[in-house]
């Protein structure tokens, strides 16, 4: 007797596969909601929207500013769905006129400069400026980065996003670093 069993086995697996299927609607989950404010406070949710893919679970680990001083060197932004990271940013006080190399890695990309910022790199997956700031008590150099993953963005929507994002990082940057350049 046990071919009934295996029969209503195979039946019962066919049907459950069949709800799980019915109930997923074929589209992936979409990624929780991000935070009002994300990333020092600097983005908007729907302007970080489109690096979040899909998933289950959004974790924001970023200070609520980017206020650098001589005292607090940096500040990095992480944003995570599913325990991967979907967007970066980080803003560097280093000291007036030290040398900075653009890495290797960053040449590969192919940049071009952003329209805003002399010593700056523009790439399909991010942007980044090094700016010399006159601060209320000394000058400094503020270096800016983000990147973000762009699978799901158009690859002629890259860039033009990614000099949006930096410009406006660049202005909330300067006024919370006291930099005048």
């Amino acid at each position: 007797m046990p071919r009934p069993r295996i029969r209503r086995a195979v039946a019962a697996v066919v049907v459950g596969t069949a709800l799980l299927v019915g109930c997923s609607d074929g589209k992936e989950s979409a990624a929780p909601e991000l935070p009002e404010s994300t990333c020092f406070g600097a983005f908007t949710p729907a302007e970080l929207a489109p690096f979040m893919g899909t998933g289950k679970e959004v974790r924001v680990d970023s200070p609520a500013d980017v206020r650098l001083s001589a005292g607090r060197k940096g500040a990095i932004c992480n944003i995570y769905v599913d325990g991967k990271t979907r967007f970066f940013a980080t803003a560097d006080r280093l000291p007036q006129g030290q040398h900075f190399v653009w890495a290797p890695s960053v040449d590969e990309q192919k940049p071009e400069a952003l329209p805003f910022a002399q010593n700056s790199k523009l790439w399909d997956g991010g942007a980044a400026v090094v700016l010399t700031c006159s601060g209320p008590t000394d000058a400094f150099e503020l270096r800016l980065w983000i990147d973000g993953s762009v699978e799901k963005i158009q690859q002629d929507a890259r860039r033009p996003l990614f000099t949006e994002l930096m410009k406006k990082y660049l202005d909330f940057a300067k006024e919370q670093t006291g930099c005048d350049a």
